[in-house]
């Protein structure tokens, strides 16, 4: 069942907008195509013999095989491929057969036609096979599925313009019943189970075989206008209890179902009655009908009214029905061999509904329709251009199911295809996910890149980890880049590692042409300082990079250590960029000592500057003090506003030269700084008043030295100014007394604000009496409660251990032998205990007035403090 045909021939399938086109939908000519639900494949091998001598005019198929009946009267054993399976001759009908029924073993074959013969053969047995010779044309005929086992009764029937059943009876007789007529011929039979269902003028009958009777009667309803003699009822049972009748353009869907036990009694009614859950009608003329998983399967000839009396293309269609409608889910449009001289009658459908397998029959032609698999999913996809939905369907989950394609596979096609419409950019982003880590094939369309002058696109797409590619291949992109983009070409000398190419062969080829082209390449030259500190010829790498001017060279020197050979090269580094410079020296003083960077340059001061104020920034004392004296003279000339807190921070200049340096320039508060440090502040205040004329610099300036005699300085020059007196009158209160200034201010000047001032004064008095009123009580109240603890202190007993020890003559201060009497014991506040005879005085404590002479005295030598 696998294989496949050969060849397909081209006017099988139309696919594409026909097979796609929808009837539901909006009649739209530019309709996007839509991929098939199916599959198909004409039947081949012998039955195309079979079909060249005659025609086929009905089928019956098995899942074991398929028996075709012809216009010749003749039936053909195949199998689903169209191979001859037949081992014996079957005899001939006189007609063509008008129907053929296999039981649902697969071991009896029943056949009937207009030459009024039926027939019933047996595959592997003679037994049980029936030949009938009926005066009447025969329509139809339909075995027991049961009729392979003993004791089914070896039922059949047939049908003409009465429905007979022919079953084995005692002595192996046949006994023939009539179960209905009067109705006109019967055209179709269906069994299922227990049920059988025929086709007759007025309608379709559904009969109950287990209890004889006739349980619904499903009416004809055609549209108007359509003679219903030229078109057969379709019949097809789609499990034990759902039916579907197809009649012209008719469809309904009837499910059997079973009527309470009580109604059935009462009523007198069977047990089984039918419902129809689907009804609808249709734009076409259905041919065969069929099941395919939740979808109906119909097989159809369009309406045409304009070309009557011209067959039409059949088509396939899956349809999902609902109650009064239904959504069409796809329609395939077939190219039958001869499609222009067939009826609709003289197409049949049969359906294997376990192996979702349809066959389509004309009489000249057998097609094989089956759900697509995932492979033709993918082939439909990629016909149609639509790699980036087959590249998803061979990587998704759905993947398991293919054994045609692969990611590999269909990414290369679609790589392909991407290169040959000029998508370059996304058929390079493409290559990692398609390629991965395969280096052959990486190889392979890299070249193709190349073929097409388009390896830039590829470039940053590389594989440069684990899988490397050769490194021609990298030589390659590079030459590419050297001569189109010698920024690109500097890019990917920065970024690519030097092991994924020949260093060498690149940086000659960077020196022949810069040789032909622009010996000042910057952007060449960078990249060739690059490629020399690959190389690890970083001498010259250095002398490239200075001579580009370029900043990179900072960090070749941190990179490799290069500090002895940038000895001579301070000055150059400095100009190039200071920040870096200095940072750079600083980082590695060990090796760039300060005083060489100092001696280089001298004769660049702001350059000599610069290194000087980030070497004081990192190390403001021990790495930086001997320089301080010459960075007075550096921050004066290039950055004054860093003096003053130079000045305040440092120990390590010369003052005079550095007020020197002040007063030449005019920096007045460096100058004042300066003098206060020298303990000029007389000089100091004379600058802040006559300089600067700031009152209030001048107060915190009294304020922080606190000498009378600044003070008195500070008012003979405030009162020539009346301003300052009321500034001075505010703030001198608690340093010195107001009145030194109040007395010596003359009669009549107009000092202003001083009543306020005046009132200022007064109210910082009384606050000050206050407050010490206040700290007066707080002082006698703390110094009575402390003298009333002292006497609590002295008033209490003190505990005499009889351990304790006397300490002038060091033996214990009671004594327990009454031999030895004692005139008695002193025991002082400090608890040091003294017999009364070893001591000169009572007044104090030997020990203690002892330490209090000389520190140590009294106390143990190895506990003393050194």
């Amino acid at each position: 069942m696998e294989e496949t045909i050969s060849k397909f021939e081209h006017d099988f399938v139309e696919q594409a907008a026909e097979m796609s086109h929808s009837f539901v939908a909006d009649d739209d000519d530019e309709e996007e195509e839509v991929e098939p639900k199916l599959k198909y494949e004409r039947l081949s091998n012998d039955i195309t013999l079979i079909l060249k001598k005659d025609a086929a005019s009905c089928i019956a198929v098995h899942p074991k095989f398929m028996c075709l009946g012809t216009n010749w009267g003749a039936l053909h054993l195949l199998d689903h491929l169209g191979h001859s399976s037949q081992q014996q001759e079957f005899p001939t009908h006189g007609m063509a057969i008008k129907m053929v029924d296999i039981d649902s073993g697969g071991d009896y074959i029943g056949s009937c036609s207009n030459d009024g013969k039926v027939m019933v053969s047996g595959l592997y047995s003679t037994e049980n096979c029936h030949t009938l010779m009926l005066d009447r044309p025969v329509k139809a005929i339909a075995l027991d599925p049961l009729y392979y086992k003993s004791g089914s009764g070896r039922r059949f029937v047939t049908g003409d313009d009465r429905l007979i059943l022919h079953e084995k009876v005692f002595l192996s007789r046949l006994k023939s019943t009539t179960l209905f007529e009067g109705e006109g011929l019967i055209t179709n039979i269906k069994w299922k189970s227990r049920f059988l269902a025929w086709a007759s003028t007025t309608g379709v009958r559904v009969y109950d075989m287990s209890i004889r009777r006739v349980i619904s009667v499903v009416k004809k309803d055609i549209s108007p206008g359509i003679n219903a003699d030229n078109y057969r009822c379709i019949l097809y049972w789609k499990d034990d209890l759902t039916l579907v009748v197809a009649w012209a353009d008719d469809v309904k869907v009837c499910v059997i179902r079973r009527r309470p036990d009580a109604d059935a009694e009462r009523l007198n009614l069977p047990s089984y009655y039918v419902e129809i859950v689907s009804m609808f009608n249709i734009d076409s003329f259905v041919a065969g009908a069929g099941w395919l998983g939740n979808h109906l399967a119909l097989l159809v000839v369009p309406k045409d009214e304009e070309l009557s009396g011209k067959g039409q293309r059949p088509q396939m269609k899956l349809i999902e029905p609902h109650q009064e409608s239904y959504n069409e889910i796809s329609a395939d449009v077939l190219s039958i061999r001869g499609f222009q001289e067939y009826a609709c009658n003289e197409y049949h459908l049969e359906c294997l509904a376990e192996e979702g397998q349809f066959f389509i029959v004309s009489p000249k032609d057998v097609v094989l329709a089956k759900p697509r698999n995932p492979d033709d999913h993918v082939q439909w996809l990629m016909e149609h251009q639509k790699y980036e939905e087959a590249l998803e369907a061979v990587t998704g989950p759905q993947a398991r199911g293919l054994k045609c394609y692969s990611a590999l596979q269909v990414g290369r096609t679609y790589l392909d295809f991407l290169l040959s419409n000029g998508e370059f950019q996304t058929a390079a982003k493409l290559c990692v996910k398609i390629l991965g880590k395969e280096k052959n094939l990486w190889e392979e369309e890299v070249f193709k890149f190349a073929r097409l002058h388009q390896l830039r696109a590829v470039t940053p797409y590389l594989p440069r980890g684990e899988c490397r590619l050769d490194p021609h291949i990298y030589e390659m992109v590079l030459f590419e880049f050297l001569k189109t983009d010698s920024g690109g070409f500097l890019r990917l000398v920065r970024e690519w590692s030097p092991n994924l190419y020949n260093i060498a062969a690149v940086m000659n080829a960077v020196l022949e042409h810069i040789l032909r082209h622009d010996p000042d390449d910057s952007t060449l030259l960078e990249a060739l300082a690059i490629l020399y500190s690959h190389e690890k010829k970083y001498d010259r790498a250095l002398a490239m990079y200075l001579k580009l001017q370029h900043a990179d060279v900072f960090r070749l020197i941190a990179q490799h250590q290069l500090f002895p050979t940038v000895h001579d090269k301070i000055l150059a580094l400095m100009e190039l960029d200071a920040n870096q410079a200095c940072a750079l020296f600083l980082e590695h003083s060990e090796h760039i000592p300060p005083d060489l960077v100092v001696s280089r340059l001298q004769t660049k001061t702001p350059l000599l500057f610069k290194y000087l104020d980030a070497l004081y920034m990192k190390e403001p004392k021990e790495g930086s003090r001997k320089f301080h004296g010459l960075l007075v003279t550096l921050y004066a000339e290039y950055a004054q506003e860093k003096l003053l807190s130079f000045l305040r921070s440092s120990d390590y200049y010369p003052i005079q030269d550095a007020l020197d340096i002040c007063q030449q320039r005019g920096y007045i508060p460096e100058m004042i700084f300066l003098l206060a440090r020298m303990g000029n502040t007389r000089d100091a205040l004379r600058l802040i008043m006559g300089q600067l004329k700031d009152i209030n610099q001048a107060i915190e300036f009294c304020k922080t030295y606190d000498d009378p005699e600044l003070w008195e300085q500070l008012i003979g020059y405030s009162l020539a100014k009346p301003e300052f007196v009321n500034v001075l009158l505010r703030n001198i209160g608690t340093h010195v007394d107001p009145r030194l200034l109040i007395q010596r201010i003359e009669y009549g000047v107009e000092v202003p604000g001083l009543r306020d001032s005046l009132v200022k004064i007064l109210h910082d008095y009384n606050l000050q009496i206050s407050l010490q009123e206040e700290s007066q009580k707080i002082l006698v109240s703390d110094c009575f409660s402390l003298h009333e603890r002292l006497v609590r202190i002295h008033q209490r007993g003190m505990a005499i251990r009889d351990d304790q020890i006397c300490g002038a003559c060091h033996q214990k201060v009671i004594v327990s032998d009454t031999r030895k009497p004692t005139a008695g014991m002193v025991v002082f506040f400090c608890r040091h205990a003294f017999h009364t005879d070893c001591l000169n005085t009572v007044d104090t404590c030997p020990i203690c007035y002892a330490m209090k002479l000389k520190p140590n005295a009294g106390i143990p030598e190895k506990l003393r403090k050194p």
